[in-house]
């Protein structure tokens, strides 16, 4: 009898160190469970934030000097292919009077470029891949009265089977009444394109294409091609 009590109670302490480290095993595994899942949440935030801003911040557009281009900031268009002319300018064209048509210009002088993403505030930054309206810049015309300086495509023209780009283009308000206006800069083999593709309208069909060159009476007109006219952008500093 005494010896089971003996027995006892040498196995008690025993009994309790087991069930003390029992115990301390099991707030370890409760510890490391709690720490995994603390670290997959942070990692599944950390990336749903990284593609969050990823897919809302398209890559900026940047000049010749790797400065990123800004809205209301006049640009220059310098053509990859300086043989075939400069940037762009408004000209008459098939003898219409206004408004103004987008070509290429043959001399030195062009007018510089403004460009406007939709919903964007002065000072914002220029985006590729994203709708913008383009503007020439500090430009005076007969057409002024009636018809702007903004960009925009024209209506389909039978005689060429081309969409040119014209101006008398609005300023903002994407949406469907203003899908003709809508313009993305996209990266090309050697250097920049504009396109046309707005994505103003969600529930509306367009055409997506390049802005080309099609020559037409000995003007550069700047039209929807299968082959970009490939330019860099250049701060303007004055002419």
């Amino acid at each position: 009898m005494l010896t089971a009590i003996k027995r006892r109670q040498v196995l008690k302490p025993i009994a309790l160190r087991q069930r003390r480290k029992q115990l301390k095993m099991k707030n370890t595994s409760f510890l490391l469970l709690l720490l995994l899942s603390f670290l997959l949440i942070s990692i599944s935030t950390t990336h749903h934030s990284f593609c969050s801003a990823a897919k809302s911040s398209p890559e900026p557009v940047h000049d010749i000097f790797g400065n990123r281009l800004r809205v209301d900031q006049p640009y220059s268009i310098l053509p990859f292919d300086n043989r075939t002319g400069r940037g762009f300018v408004m000209e008459v064209t098939n003898n219409k009077t206004c408004p103004f048509d987008v070509v290429q210009a043959q001399d030195y002088y062009e007018i510089p470029l403004q460009l406007y993403p939709a919903n964007s505030k002065k000072g914002d930054i220029v985006r590729m891949s994203t709708d913008l309206n383009v503007f020439f810049w500090n430009t005076f015309t007969s057409c002024l009265l009636n018809y702007s300086n903004f960009w925009k495509l024209d209506k389909y023209d039978n005689s060429t089977g081309k969409y040119f780009v014209t101006t008398g283009g609005v300023k903002g308000n994407p949406g469907p009444k203003t899908i003709s206006n809508w313009f993305k800069i996209e990266k090309s083999r050697n250097g920049f394109k504009f396109v046309y593709c707005p994505s103003v309208c969600k529930y509306c069909k367009v055409l997506c294409k390049d802005v080309g060159i099609f020559v037409q009476n000995g003007l550069r007109r700047a039209a929807l091609d299968d082959v970009p006219f490939e330019f860099n952008f250049k701060k303007f500093t004055g002419y």
